[in-house]
């Protein structure tokens, strides 16, 4: 087949290569969402993660690809144990460093994206002090997302930084947030490519790191995520991976899929842990979605339970082929759902006896044990029949829900999970009983395990509840429910916040110390006399008011410092033109409309950056780097047409509710926390075409990219067609 035919039309989901040239076809190992750490305290799971992990890479070797993808989530956490950033880097040095030769031709900036303040390249493959034989390639996920306040080259770091400079990761997606008001109307998501060649196959691979699902919903809907393409980008196979929600959890609390540029021909989708490796259609669209899954279970859900999967991926021109291969050090997995009421009288079950519901409830279980260990014989005859070694049985991961909805007396599940140790890897959580919400009328009263928030609001409908669910904003109504005397209810929803999204285990104590500490000292008695219960809890609500007020000032100093420029944008700004807005059902916007009465500040000059207008006008050239020999200097376009907002999705706090009609509950909230009037933003138009020169850069001599020449020109994608 040709490299010139069929790229006007959409790939092949799967199988596609029609006629296979290996000096052409680019091979990867795609794997995403290792979760490295996850549970490594726990004698029986600590070590399946990094087992399973070590399993991708001897698999990479066994397949001979040319480079493993990985799409967020490497680590469990923002900050992993030295154990496991000792046992990852060991892997990585043992599996992909050596004397096999690199067949890929870099051709893109191999200096885009390295570690400020250093010379040696991003791409640790084109370093002539290291000896790579299969590059890794990674984007960072919501676990180990960069932390710390700067650019995203100086002071947000994470882990995949760490294995970036020491030359194990390439690490690609990292998305530069604005630090100040200037910066803000003119920045966007840019995403600049990897671009590689293997024989006449060219693959350009955009990775984009997790941000905020609601900013990137945004972003995308208002066409603010510009990608650097080739001119030629219709010959080239373009390849785009994400971290972000893929199931709609609220109005902007996910990602659409039919909202990437159609240019793209595959999609790597990470976050989500169900294994659906199966490239998928896109209505309308003419790329495919492929979501490889976890290759650990984190959560005991009905996703996990499908089987564990890596891929083989085959790009050649613009076909693909995708090959499942199924991960044999992952334990099985079984979960099955029951409701006692409807088996009770098949089975013969009392429901008042509750030796007779534990009964039932144990064979049960044993016959789950039983299904696991066939799914484990089964993985090892597979893999016998293909000559693999057989591996040792692995203790099974069982759970069973139960419905009490009825039942008047049950057993100790962590008890009844006890008699199991031994048998399966997760006795304590191996059952766990629920039962059916009952509708209650609604009353004045207040109950504090139940307290009534805004979105039980009975006026509101449906969309509207929607709309307004917000996790931070849920947890302080519950926490003004519980009428706290010493804890501020705005510090403790931010601790709650922290150790929930951010995996921080001491959030809340030491938010708890430092509130107490502050409590005593704004408590202490003036004089020596005795004071009587309603003097006390008067000085005690006092000294909550003041450890509120301190709170929130250092809150408001700290972002402050760290960000002053990251505001809400208006999603329906009509100033813009959206080639991507698609009729998707968004009730309320929850960004700010623009003022365009006020002049706009200037923008800010970049760096090494020229921009040119379409009528021409000269630029101030970039800064010059010493050249190396018979290097050409590469050149790409950007599409930067858009007004450009930018959404404040890093900041803490969540956005007040809009009046709604007020209940007594209601009306305390608001008293408890006032609302902000939200800061007016300034727009400025983008120029409507920029060029970007990529600085000349050394090379190595053992590389195969050494040989790249030419130049690289990109494009507007809407080709002037407003």
């Amino acid at each position: 087949m040709s490299q010139s035919e069929g790229f006007s039309t959409p790939p092949p989901p799967i199988n596609g290569i029609q006629t296979a040239y290996p000096n052409d076809t680019i091979r990867i190992m795609l794997a995403t969402d290792n979760h490295i750490g996850y549970m490594e305290r726990d004698p029986i799971r600590g070590q399946d993660s990094i087992n399973t992990f070590k399993e991708i890479l001897e698999l990479a070797v066994k397949h001979d690809v040319d480079f493993v993808l990985l799409a967020g989530d490497l680590f469990h956490e923002n900050k992993p144990s030295r154990d496991c950033l000792y046992k990852v880097s060991a892997l990585l040095r043992e599996f992909t460093l050596g004397s096999k030769p690199v067949q890929l031709e870099l051709l893109s900036d191999p200096l885009e994206g390295k570690a400020d303040g250093f010379s040696f390249p991003a791409i640790n493959y084109e370093d002539p002090n290291l000896n790579v034989a299969i590059p890794v390639f990674s984007i960072h996920g919501n676990h180990d997302d960069p932390q710390g306040a700067g650019a995203a080259r100086e002071g947000a770091l994470c882990a995949l930084d760490i294995l970036s400079v020491s030359g194990l990761v390439n690490y690609m997606g990292k998305i530069d947030l604005p630090l100040s008001n200037a910066d803000a109307p003119t920045t966007g998501i840019a995403v600049r490519p990897v671009l590689l060649r293997k024989g006449n196959t060219r693959l350009g691979m955009y990775g984009i790191g997790n941000v905020k699902d609601q900013r990137m919903h945004f972003e995308l809907r208002s066409n603010r995520v510009r990608m650097f393409m080739p001119t030629d980008k219709d010959k080239w196979f373009n390849m785009l991976l994400l971290h972000q929600n893929r199931v709609k959890h609220g109005p902007q609390e996910f990602v659409p899929e039919g909202l990437f540029d159609d240019n793209v021909d595959l999609v790597v989708w990470g976050h989500e842990h169900d294994c659906r490796i199966i490239p998928e259609p896109v209505a309308g669209k003419k790329y495919y979605i492929t979501q490889p899954g976890s290759s650990v279970a984190t959560s005991l859900a009905d996703g996990e339970a499908i089987e564990k999967h890596v891929a083989l991926l085959q790009i050649q021109g613009k076909e693909f082929q995708m090959t499942p291969i199924p991960l044999r050090t992952v334990r099985p997995f079984v979960i099955e759902q029951l409701v006692l009421n409807e088996v009770a009288e098949e089975e013969s079950i009392d429901l008042n006896d509750q030796m007779s519901i534990t009964k039932f409830l144990k064979a049960k279980v044993n016959g789950l044990i039983e299904q696991a260990d066939q799914i484990w014989d089964e993985r090892n005859e597979r893999a016998l029949a293909e000559g693999e070694p057989e591996l040792p049985k692995m203790l099974p991961l069982i759970r069973l829900k139960v419905d009490t909805t009825g039942v008047t007396e049950t057993s100790n599940p962590i008890r009844f999970g006890q008699e199991f140790q031994g048998r399966v890897a997760n006795p304590r959580d191996l059952l766990v009983f629920h039962r059916s919400k009952k509708s209650a009328a609604r009353s004045g009263k207040v109950i504090i395990d139940e307290p009534e928030l805004s979105i039980d609001d009975p006026s509101l409908t449906n969309s509207e509840k929607l709309a307004k669910i917000r996790v931070g904003t849920l947890v302080k109504e519950y926490l003004v429910a519980q009428e706290l005397q010493c804890l501020g209810e705005g510090g403790m929803s931010d601790a709650i916040q922290m150790f929930v999204e951010k995996d921080d285990a001491h959030a809340i104590q030491s938010h708890v110390s430092l509130s107490l500490k502050s409590l005593i000292q704004n408590c202490r008695a003036t004089e020596d006399v005795e004071l009587d219960e309603e003097e006390v809890d008067d000085m005690l609500d006092k000294a909550k008011q003041q450890q509120e007020k301190e709170y929130l000032e250092k809150s408001h100093a700290t972002k402050a410092s760290k960000s002053a420029g990251k505001k809400k944008a208006n999603e329906s700004d009509q100033e813009s033109e959206d080639s991507m807005l698609m009729d998707i059902d968004v009730p309320v916007s929850d960004f700010e409309e623009p003022d365009s009465d006020e002049p706009p500040p200037p923008p800010k000059k970049r760096a090494a950056v020229t921009t040119k207008s379409k009528s021409k006008a000269p630029a101030k050239a970039p800064a010059k780097k010493a050249p190396a020999k018979g290097k050409a200097k590469k050149e790409v376009h950007s599409d930067s047409e858009e007004v450009i907002e930018l959404d404040d999705d890093d900041d803490e706090e969540e956005e007040a509710p809009k009046p709604v009609k007020r209940t007594n509950r209601l009306a305390m909230l608001s008293q408890s926390a006032p609302k902000k009037a939200p800061a007016k933003k300034k727009v400025i138009p983008a120029p409507k075409q920029s060029q970007l020169t990529f600085p000349p850069a050394a090379r190595s001599s053992r590389t195969a990219a050494t040989k790249a020449r030419g130049k690289m020109v990109v494009d507007d994608d809407d080709d002037d067609d407003d």
